[in-house]
């Protein structure tokens, strides 16, 4: 050590030993040099001890030795062995940024990729054969399609008049409109 650290070591040894010795304990200081003693372990390594007023007053303090009882202790438990955590991940402002930059390519992206399937377009679509009907007084969209559809399902061939001739509420229809009905 440095003499400048060993000597601020000391001044603080006898410090907290004389707060020890205020509290009730008279502890006799030795104001010998600090030694400094090896002791063998049984990791194949050496571990060094620092012997100092300090250490030696409290080894000789009722309460560094620690309880007596007249029963043995019981053995501790084994240590658990921690079990592996999961990583937490943290994303910072500029991280944040990139995921958001990268899904919102992908939401491009796909919507160019798959929107190209489904496209208005101006020319006419597949023609369907049909003959137009001026509805009369008091007949309804339920008479067209029964009569346009005698063998047929009724409903269903309401429902494809009311897609041929893009009618929003097919009961509301007026005498004098002019229908194109499916030829069946």
């Amino acid at each position: 050590m440095f003499d400048r650290t060993r000597v601020r070591l000391r001044l603080r040894i006898h410090q907290l030993v004389s707060r020890l010795a205020a509290v009730g304990q008279a502890v006799p200081v030795r104001d010998q040099e600090d030694t400094m003693t090896t002791v063998p372990s049984t990791c194949d390594r050496t571990v060094v001890t620092l012997d100092t007023p300090l250490t030696r007053a409290v080894a000789r303090h009722p309460a560094g030795k620690g309880r007596v009882s007249a029963a043995p202790t019981p053995p501790r438990p084994a240590p658990r062995t921690p079990t592996p955590r999961k990583p937490s991940y943290r994303l910072t402002r500029r991280g944040r940024f990139v995921v958001f930059l990268a899904a919102m390519l992908a939401f491009g992206g796909l919507t160019v990729g798959l929107g190209t399937q489904v496209i208005a377009t101006s020319e006419a679509g597949e023609p369907v054969p049909s003959r137009a009907v001026t509805l009369q007084q008091g007949e309804t969209l339920w008479d067209v399609a029964a009569a346009a559809n005698p063998g047929g399902d009724i409903r269903e061939t309401v429902h494809e008049i009311t897609q041929l001739n893009a009618l929003s509420d097919p009961g509301t229809i007026q005498a004098g409109t002019t229908l194109y009905v499916p030829l069946y």
